[in-house]
């Protein structure tokens, strides 16, 4: 069990880390923008499964109990390993500085002793020049250049050049021969170094020499140490054995420390030995005592010299200095320095001064003991403080996490129960929409079975009133209901093939009775770099922009309402382009608010994003409305919410038409905004994506009647100029715009082509009659192959006018659209002149399609069995009713004569999906023995079923053909949906 709780310790910090990591190379494809789909796809399945490996551990392997024991011992194993850290990191720490302190003492130490060891070597070698100056000027010459007074003058100038001598002397070598001579020429006696009482000196305390072979007196000195002339050097015992030396080796040589005579401070002497001029320079020992001359001597004052030196240091004085004779090993000989407290630390510089014989070394110390260490001391108490803080962190999330799981498990409970409330929530709206549609579709039906009676005309307008209020109250159903789905996040999209300009003419025909009694100028204009076919939801933007234009039609009285749609790219080419407008660039010559602020909000435009055939498209919809309060602008996307409660009063509405607008814009990948200014207008913007299908539909129907026909188009106004020209221009036929009728009819005075349409807007045609009356006659008698048909533009419906006798020309009333256009044309140019409404399926064809079909329709409903059936009827198809699943199984049953079944899928007992299940399992068997060849007559055996119901969030598409069904009708019918699928059947 420990061996398992360590290894789901282990899993827990591994998966940590490994979080930590993937969210570090996050950041960096993100900067790098590169891949990113595919890792956040990744991170998120690998986050997945290590939360479910996590859960299952925790609920199978890890009681909480003995997590806990394991936890505590492993953080006191923590705090252990964070108090021998930081021990250790104290002794590194320390011993680190130890060593720099002896580095430091060992630098300073070597420093002084190598400048006390040059300039003794300086001073050493000045004394051995002044031997060859000696032996040269007062052994070399006869008589001597040399006399104590040039000794003593010269010695004194040049003590600059030797910096450690207090003095220099010089002792002839006597023979005992030669001294009673010598002592008469210099007029002094031979005398013994060694005085008679040591501690006081006085010259009359000397005795002379005594005798011996021979003598060494001081006959030269400098004036510091004169009081040495007429000593003996050898009646001294370190004198006598230096000077020996020093003659048999031919270098310098040194005392050992010595009290100097008269000062009794301790000194050593360095003797050289001075050599008359024909000694060679490989003379053996017996040959420099043969050729010696006589011995030079300089006295160095040890302790005066070396504080002589240390003085030059003064700024470095934090060390003590010792100076030994290290001769013999066992007892050195202090020669400077002081006792001092053993302060830690010492450091031995050798001393080399020329004498083999004689070994010295240079002693130092630190004056303080060695500080505290705050560095090391710093350090480890922090670690160990660091150590204490995780510790507590640790114990800390350890408590957390726990809290978490607890948590964890409550929420969980907690998301299933209110996972089972939103189930219940979605079943419950399914069943009152539906309990509502479902007499909503008996009501909507029988009303139009009703307007297919003989009704006056008064009866008629009741019975249009009524069928509006029950579509509008549809409308506010289904609108209540896809909020309702948007805030269960069960929204969907569809990707299916639809023509965008097409969806805008229905939208357009769906208010153009609106504008019309308005008198409003109502339009739409497409790009031409738009495809004519788009990949995505119809159904979804057709609700946006109706939601738009219903809300532009519901609060603009006078001016225009002006739909445009063109590629995000160029719009994003274009925002350089001056956005002031006057008056006379818009649509109805009124001022609107300024589209390109409606904008501004957007992200940045990534050109690189997404994959090559998505589109990218940015609609905007202008109206010359009351605008919008600056202070209600802030809440306009909120749901249920409206400008103020007058608006409401006057213009009716529920305030969740924008709110539903911005989710399904989001859904499309877009975004939405807008500007508005109070009485002047209103302008929305959004952006959304589709894809591009690889191949375009093109529509040539309407084409091939009017390609290649030449129409003029005589408008003042650029922007419905532009509008006129793009919807007569879907027609094939090639347009022109002129401003006038004068540029008119000096065009067709001029002019060597044919033109057959001339369309006059209505303000220019009615601003001077008269001049319009002469243009009419003039153009009647122009001498023209063929006359031009002439046409007026109007926003509102009105009857024919005379003035002076001639009557207007046929009127076109707008909004423009391509059936309507169609349409008008041809009833004026003797076409057709029975063509259905724009956007509406011809009765005719409903009949050609169901005429003779035997159609079985499943409802529970009474009301909606007659409703269906009678719809179904009125285009001559013959109907049978059942009013239950099971007996939908009975009649179903093959061999059956049936060409169709439209079934409700709410019912008791037995379900539509269920039916169609059963039914689709009956097919299957008997399709079988067909292909045993038990049925010659028939290849397969297959009803179509359509589902029909008022169920608008279950009853899905996917949910029908995932139970068997071939398509989908809702309640109440509409001619165009019933065509649509009862085609892909009957065609």
């Amino acid at each position: 069990m420990s061996l398992i709780l360590v290894i789901g310790f282990g899993l827990k910090v591994g998966h940590l880390l490994l979080m930590l990591c993937c969210s570090f190379v996050s950041l960096i494809l993100m900067k790098l923008n590169k891949s990113m789909n595919l890792w956040m796809k990744f991170l998120e399945i690998f986050s997945t499964y290590t939360c479910m490996i996590h859960l299952h551990y925790y609920q199978q392997l890890g009681p909480r109990k003995l997590r806990k024991r394991w936890l505590r011992k492993l953080l006191i194993l923590w705090i252990a390993f964070g108090t021998i850290l930081s021990l250790w990191v104290f002794w590194y720490l320390r011993s680190q500085a130890l060593e720099k302190r002896k580095e430091t003492l060992a630098n300073m130490c070597d420093e002084r002793a190598r400048m006390l060891q040059d300039q003794f070597n300086v001073s050493m070698n000045h004394v051995q020049a002044m031997s060859i100056l000696i032996s040269t000027f007062h052994h070399g010459k006869n008589p001597s250049a040399i006399d104590q007074e040039t000794f003593a003058k010269y010695t004194e100038r040049t003590a600059f050049e030797r910096p450690l001598t207090s003095g220099v002397a010089y002792a002839v070598r006597v023979l005992h021969s030669e001294r009673e001579q010598f002592e008469k020429q210099q007029g002094w006696t031979i005398k013994n170094m060694t005085p008679v009482k040591k501690d006081e000196y006085s010259p009359e305390e000397f005795e002379p020499s005594p005798i011996q072979p021979e003598y060494a007196p001081v006959i030269f000195a400098q004036d510091t140490v004169a009081h040495v002339i007429s000593l003996d050097m050898l009646t001294g015992k370190e004198d006598r054995d230096n000077v020996l030396r020093a003659r048999a080796l031919g270098k310098g040589v040194l005392t050992a420390p010595l009290d100097l005579i008269k000062s009794n401070r301790l000194g050593v002497i360095l003797t050289f030995a001075v050599y008359n001029r024909d000694l060679p320079s490989n003379a053996t020992p017996e040959e420099r005592i043969k050729a010696t001359e006589g011995y030079l001597g300089g006295v160095f004052d040890i302790r005066s010299l070396v504080e002589k030196l240390l003085q030059q240091l003064a700024r470095k004085q934090i060390i003590y200095v010792n100076v030994f004779d290290t001769t013999n090993v066992s007892n050195p000989i202090s020669m400077y320095g002081t006792d001092v407290s053993d302060t830690g630390l010492q450091h031995v510089s050798p001393l080399n001064f020329g004498d083999p014989s004689r070994k010295h070394e240079m002693r130092c110390r630190f004056k303080q003991k060695p500080p505290w260490q705050i560095l090391a001391i710093s350090t480890s108490f922090g670690i160990f403080v660091i150590t204490l803080l995780v510790g507590h962190i640790f114990h800390a999330t350890v408590n957390r996490i726990a809290k978490v799981e607890d948590d964890y498990h409550e929420m969980s409970v907690l998301k299933k129960h209110a996972e089972d409330a939103d189930l219940a929530k979605s079943q419950f709206l399914a069943t009152v929409s539906h309990e509502i549609r479902t007499p909503m579709n008996g009501v909507l039906g029988m009303l139009d079975m009703l307007m297919d009676t003989v009704l006056d005309v008064t009866q008629q307008d009741y019975v249009r009133t009524a069928q509006a209020s029950g579509k509008a109250l549809v409308s506010l159903i289904n609108a209540v209901l896809d909020q309702a789905k948007i805030e269960s996040g069960k929204l969907e999209l569809e990707a299916v093939r639809f023509e965008l300009r097409a969806i805008l003419d229905d939208v357009l025909s769906l208010f153009s009775g609106k504008s019309q009694e308005k008198g409003i100028e109502l339009a739409a204009y497409v790009s031409e770099k738009v495809p004519e076919t788009l990949i995505g939801d119809p159904g979804r933007f057709r609700q946006i922009i109706t939601n738009l234009m219903g809300n532009s039609i519901k609060f603009t009285e006078t001016g225009h309402i002006f739909v445009t749609v063109h590629l995000l790219e160029e719009v994003t080419n274009s925002i350089d382009v001056e956005t002031e407008s006057s008056c006379k660039d818009t649509l109805s010559g009124l001022p609107v608010a300024d589209r390109n602020r409606s904008w501004e909000a957007f992200r940045p435009t990534d050109q690189t994003a997404g994959p090559s055939e998505s589109i990218k498209l940015i609609i905007s919809v202008e109206d010359t409305g009351v605008g919008i309060p600056l202070d209600a602008q802030s809440r306009i996307f909120t749901p249920f919410m409206q400008v103020g409660p007058s608006i409401s009063r006057i213009h009716g509405g529920t305030g969740i038409g924008l709110s539903i607008s911005k989710c399904l814009v989001n859904l499309m990948n877009g975004e939405i905004g807008f500007n508005s200014v109070p009485k002047i207008g209103s302008t929305f913007t959004f952006t959304a994506v589709f894809s591009n299908p690889n191949e375009q539909q093109m529509n040539g129907e309407s084409k091939s009647q009017f390609c290649n026909m030449r129409a003029v188009i005589v408008d003042p106004r650029p922007v419905r100029a532009e509008v006129s020209r793009y919807h007569i221009q879907r027609l094939g036929m090639h347009v022109e715009i002129v401003p006038s009728l004068t540029s008119m009819l000096s065009m067709l005075t001029k002019g060597s082509q044919i033109v057959n349409l001339v369309l006059i807007e209505e303000d220019v045609w009615d601003r001077d009659l008269a001049n319009s009356s002469v243009f009419a006659y003039k153009l009647r008698n122009l001498d023209l192959k063929v006359p031009p048909k002439l046409f007026l533009l109007t926003n509102s419906i009105g009857g024919s006018r005379q003035s002076n006798g001639v009557p207007s020309p046929p009127v076109i009333t707008k909004p423009l659209r391509v059936s309507m256009l169609v349409g008008s044309l041809q009833r004026a140019m003797g076409g057709n002149k029975d063509n259905a409404r724009n956007g509406e399926v011809p009765k005719l064809s409903l009949s050609k399609l169901l005429i003779g079909r035997k159609i079985l329709v499943v409802d529970d409903n009474n009301v909606n069995l007659r409703v269906a059936a009678g719809a179904l009827k009125k285009y001559g198809a013959e109907v049978t009713c059942a009013d239950s699943g099971r007996k939908a199984i009975s009649l179903l049953k093959p061999p059956h004569s049936f060409d169709a079944c439209f079934m409700d899928i709410q019912m008791p007992e037995m379900d539509g999906f269920q039916a169609t299940n059963m039914i689709r399992e009956m097919e299957y068997a008997i399709n079988n023995h067909i292909q045993l060849g038990e049925y010659t007559n028939i290849s397969r055996w297959h009803v179509p079923i359509l589902a029909m119901t008022a169920d608008v969030i279950q009853a899905t598409h996917e949910q029908c053909l995932r139970s068997g069904m071939d398509g989908y009708v809702s309640k109440p019918f509409e001619p165009n949906q019933l065509y649509q699928e009862v085609s892909r059947f009957f065609l």
